[in-house]
């Protein structure tokens, strides 16, 4: 199940990192899968909502939970009911930077990193997870208070990691995709274009493959 804010719903007409990691999967897994979630719509920029469902591929499993504004503040509360329903095995997180940047600091956002997993866990004690450290944005390229939160924030995420990761149900923590560039890999400074879904999506199946296995190799 993915997870996140609008770096992970995307918008009307947009692949998405969802996208790249199925389609990654779908080379290189030699079992069934699908992605799941209870939400399948794209964000809608000219109506302000979440309504489309103008992928680029259609055949693609639009299954997921992410919203645009939304953050670990907000999906802690619905995951557990998200996984009960879903039946999600694994969850691809990707938050963090819409609460640093409008609701929480770092500290209180990584406590609700720590909520977040224990509602997971109650619904499936055997979840599993990767999350996704807040990669670089433009914010934090144009604000030093900004930036020093989300650095804050990401070594508590991997702290948080660290402390909550267990046998039966294992907590992975990606790496900010190799060669992030703001202006090469996104198209406003925080959004992935093409090439910033690839380096997304990588981030996510090199950590699952590493560390169990699953998949193969990233090849955009």
């Amino acid at each position: 199940m993915p997870v996140g804010d609008s770096m992970t719903i995307g918008s009307s007409g947009e692949h998405t990192w969802r996208y790249r990691v199925w389609r990654h999967l779908c080379a290189t897994y030699g079992g069934p899968f699908t992605l799941t979630g209870p939400r399948e719509t794209l964000y809608d920029k000219a109506t302000d909502s979440a309504v489309s469902y103008a992928y680029a591929d259609p055949d693609f499993p639009r299954g997921h939970l992410a919203g645009w504004g939304e953050g670990w503040l907000h999906m802690a509360p619905l995951i557990g009911e998200a996984v009960r329903t879903s039946r999600a095995d694994i969850l691809l997180v990707s938050l963090g930077l819409i609460d640093l940047g409008f609701y929480t600091n770092a500290e209180q956002t990584a406590q609700n990193a720590r909520a977040f997993a224990a509602e997971a866990r109650a619904a499936d004690p055997r979840i599993a997870m990767v999350w996704l450290p807040v990669i670089p944005n433009i914010r934090a390229a144009e604000d030093a208070a900004f930036a020093a939160q989300v650095t804050r924030f990401n070594e508590l995420l991997a702290k948080t990691a660290a402390d909550l990761d267990e046998p039966g149900s294992p907590i992975l923590l990606a790496s900010v995709p190799r060669t992030w560039d703001i202006d090469t890999h996104t198209y406003d400074g925080t959004h992935p274009n093409e090439r910033g879904e690839h380096r997304l999506a990588s981030a996510f199946a090199e950590a699952m493959h590493q560390g169990w296995g699953l998949g193969g190799e990233y090849a955009d």
